[in-house]
């Protein structure tokens, strides 16, 4: 007899349950020889205890076995484990168990008795399947990672604010000017604004004005046609064309050349573009939000950007405030951000006081972009749940020390020791020797400074 073709590396964890003694150690012997591992079980439920604590890719069950058949172990393994692929086997096959098979979302029906090529070359569609499963699952996973988070968190009369004027400006097609520092979320606001506007299903095409190549940026607004400049092979598309009926988020608007302020003004009150090399105009649909961390008023004043560009853009203005401005948002922004990463602990205690201590009473000058770094750093560096003070990164609590100097006026060098020191131990929870070893001294050192500052503290 032919063997089965082997599968290929990372294959299936497989549960086999069936009431036939000699079927189990064929299945034993077999199935880790075509590749995979099989925990073998003589009914169903001992099957739905192995379900119970460990997981597996495929199930692979006999209908009809004494206690609990193969139909109630797939609905149970269902509940258990919806993503598990189940195969039936029966020896008595019959219309309405090839339905209720079926109804259960089994892969498919074997009838015994089956060759082992048979279960080789169903079990290699299931791989498959399981393998194309995990591909879309991580496009998707880039696919929103690529178009970013869509979801506004924050329940403070700040963004209240924000939330208002997204409701009232979507549904319109006028232009939208969002301002904001670096790192509060403007483009979070733009896509806001294009999902709840009329032309949410039509494209939103994200532009970084700032890092577009001066010399490219005609192109890739507007696009060109083949030969219109030298290495111009083949024609290009422009984004705007790109974005006809949808919405264009012109980021860092403040970055633009003067040149293309007066190319972009153009298209803005005619709706008309043209492609470089190209004599024909092409008309696009498109809505336009900008965004910037810029003083356009004082740039306009410096010659540096256009009054009329200006006007053009901020027909309605939303202002996206800086994170130090919203600190009751801070423990809601950091769990949302900590879910993206960790799915463990209970949703009320995933940091300790100490840690949320810490993030409130941080500046955050680089806003929730700075906050998601630290979170991301604090879910990987964590064990377990709760995401405590000595998982934030280093350097944020010497951020705060900073902080706290230039608050505190003037002192001596001593005092600043004393300071660093005491922050130290403060974040390691008194265990003076990772307190020292983060403040790079020896042991004996952190001492000797601590004997001297209650020496000098007595003596005062």
């Amino acid at each position: 007899m032919t063997k089965p073709k082997l599968a290929k590396p990372a294959a299936m964890h497989i549960l086999f349950a069936d009431d036939e003694k000699n079927l189990q150690e064929l299945m034993r012997t077999e199935l880790p020889r075509m590749g995979y591992s099989v925990t073998v079980c003589p009914d169903g439920l001992t099957a739905v205890a192995a379900l119970e604590k460990e997981p597996f890719d495929c199930l692979l069950v006999d209908l009809d076995m004494p206690g609990m058949n193969g139909i109630e172990v797939i609905g149970k393994a269902r509940e258990l484990r919806p993503e598990i692929e189940a195969v039936v086997m029966t020896g008595n096959p019959s219309k309405e168990t090839a339905i209720a098979a079926l109804r259960h979302q089994a892969f498919d029906y074997l009838t015994k008795p089956c060759r082992l090529a048979d279960i080789a070359g169903l079990l290699g569609r299931v791989n498959e399947r399981r393998q194309i499963r995990k591909q879309m699952a991580a496009l998707n996973q880039r696919l929103r990672h690529a178009e970013g988070d869509s979801q506004l968190v924050g329940s403070g009369n700040a963004m209240d604010a924000v939330r208002s004027l997204i409701a009232k400006v979507s549904p319109t097609d006028s232009s939208v000017l969002i301002r904001g520092e670096t790192g509060c979320g403007k483009e979070l606001v733009a896509r806001a604004v294009h999902n709840a506007s009329l032309r949410a299903d039509k494209p939103l095409v994200p532009v970084n004005c700032g890092a577009l190549p001066e010399n490219l940026i005609e192109s890739e607004l507007f696009g060109h046609c083949r030969g219109a400049f030298t290495g111009a092979d083949t024609a290009r598309t422009g984004l705007f064309e790109v974005a006809d009926g949808g919405t264009i988020f012109l980021d860092e608007i403040g970055e633009l050349p003067l040149s293309m302020q007066a190319k972009l003004l153009r298209v803005l009150e005619t709706g008309d573009i043209r492609r470089l090399g190209d004599n024909q105009t092409v008309h696009v649909d498109v809505r336009v939000v900008c965004a910037t961390h810029r003083d356009l008023e004082k740039m306009v004043e410096e010659g540096t950007f256009r009054e009329d560009l200006m006007f053009r853009i901020n027909t309605f203005e939303i202002h996206v405030p800086a994170l130090r401005e919203r600190t009751e948002d801070i423990p809601v922004l950091a769990r949302h951000l900590l879910r993206r990463h960790r799915t463990d602990g209970s949703d009320d205690q995933l940091f300790t006081p100490e840690a949320l201590d810490q993030l409130l009473s941080h500046q955050w000058p680089g806003n929730v972009r700075e906050l998601a770094n630290v979170i991301e750093h604090s879910a990987i560096l964590c064990d377990s749940m709760p995401i405590g003070a000595e998982d934030l990164p280093r350097h944020f609590g010497k951020r705060q020390l900073r902080k706290e100097i230039r608050d505190s006026g003037p002192m001596t060098l001593r005092d600043l020791e004393m300071i660093a020191i005491d922050q130290a131990i403060q974040r390691n929870d008194g265990n003076k020797p990772a307190a020292a070893e983060e403040l790079g001294v020896s042991l004996k050192t952190l001492y000797n400074k601590l004997n001297a500052a209650e020496e000098k503290k007595q003596a005062g």
